[in-house]
């Protein structure tokens, strides 16, 4: 089959690999309908992460070719969308709604790879979620953004406890950022504020929701965020970014009080104990729990009430990878779907 690997930091190509198969009981494999790249993925492709020919991609949806002897809850020829973390969903971590932190989690960003025509998801059982049917083809990628984006945005607006009567601001318009702006108004948000400098990235968050549009950032951005709230700041901050200065945006920008949800991978970020201490607020988050939130979310994508498949906004075939690896670096595109 093919699929992405990264040789070394900026080297993508696609390649045969070895098709997967069945080695654990609980294993199934699924043929991948349409696969994509992350913003995530781009740490490696930068040198932040360490990459040896890595099979690369963790966002998928397809369908299932084959099952071990011990999978009970999706037969072959299901449709499937799954978590970018794999989990049993049984364990004591699971069943508190934490399926990132399963017992027995596995990534499936650099060792299951799924840019690819074939992936093998462990404990599939716990992991993949069938849609009610065979999905209509315009469907496909916005069940595709609920294998990652979708719920990590969405994880983000429920960690910073969005909903009626709240303002919720959004630091970062990438893919996560703009998901979290169509979740806090699907939670019932009085008032979704998008930080954004991108034009067509504001138009996209107004799209989803977005009442008000703040440019500034950093220091500037925090007052901003002040004046639009009568001083207090926003009761809900969702963080997308993970970078020092988007992190301390986000505190700064979250009123006494209130909650910020991070998301955003956050490498090399540093908080002073003193700045927190201070800011007397709420903080929460981490890797998706998305399995929890699959369900639902592929309901409303079913039911075509959200349409989460806007934020791809660059098609390419899996041998174009690297174009597409590419463009997402230099920001000229927002989240890359790649066709098989």
């Amino acid at each position: 089959m093919r699929g992405v690997i990264m040789r070394t930091a900026g080297d993508v190509r696609t390649e045969e690999r070895d098709d997967p198969k069945i080695i654990e009981s609980t294993d199934a494999i699924i043929r991948l309908t349409a696969t994509c790249i992350c913003g995530s993925d781009l740490w490696p492709y930068r040198g932040i992460e360490p990459v040896d020919h890595t099979a690369m991609g963790h966002e998928y949806a397809g369908v299932v070719e084959e099952v071990g002897d011990d999978v009970r809850n999706v037969k072959v020829g299901d449709f499937v969308v799954g978590s970018f973390v794999i989990s049993d969903n049984t364990c004591e971590i699971c069943r508190a709604g934490y399926q990132s932190g399963c017992v027995h989690r596995e990534f499936v960003a650099q060792t299951v790879g799924t840019q690819a025509e074939k992936a093998r998801i462990p404990h599939a059982d716990g992991t993949l979620v069938p849609t009610p049917g065979q999905p209509d083809p315009e469907l496909i990628p916005s069940l595709l953004a609920a294998s990652d984006v979708l719920g990590t945005g969405w994880f983000g607006a429920v960690a910073a406890e969005a909903g009626p009567g709240k303002t919720v601001a959004v630091v970062g318009d990438g893919a996560v950022g703009l998901m979290a702006v169509l979740a806090a108004e699907q939670l019932g948000a009085e008032r979704i504020i998008a930080m954004s400098r991108h034009p067509e990235r504001q138009k996209l968050a107004r799209f989803y929701g977005a009442t008000d549009i703040v440019e500034e950032r950093g220091d500037a951005g925090v007052a901003k965020i002040k004046e639009l709230t009568g001083g207090l700041g926003a009761h809900s901050v969702v963080e997308a970014v993970g970078t020092q200065e988007s992190t301390m945006q986000a505190i700064g920008a979250t009123r006494p009080g209130g909650h910020m949800g991070f998301v955003g991978v956050n490498y090399d970020v540093t908080i002073q104990g003193i700045d927190l201490f201070f800011a007397g607020i709420h903080v929460h988050g981490g890797p998706a729990p998305v399995r929890r939130f699959l369900p639902d979310l592929i309901q409303l994508i079913w039911d075509r009430k959200i349409d989460p498949g806007k934020v791809f906004d660059l098609t390419l075939p899996l041998d174009q990878a690297a174009e597409g690896y590419k463009a997402m670096d230099e920001r000229r595109a927002t989240k890359v779907l790649l066709t098989l």
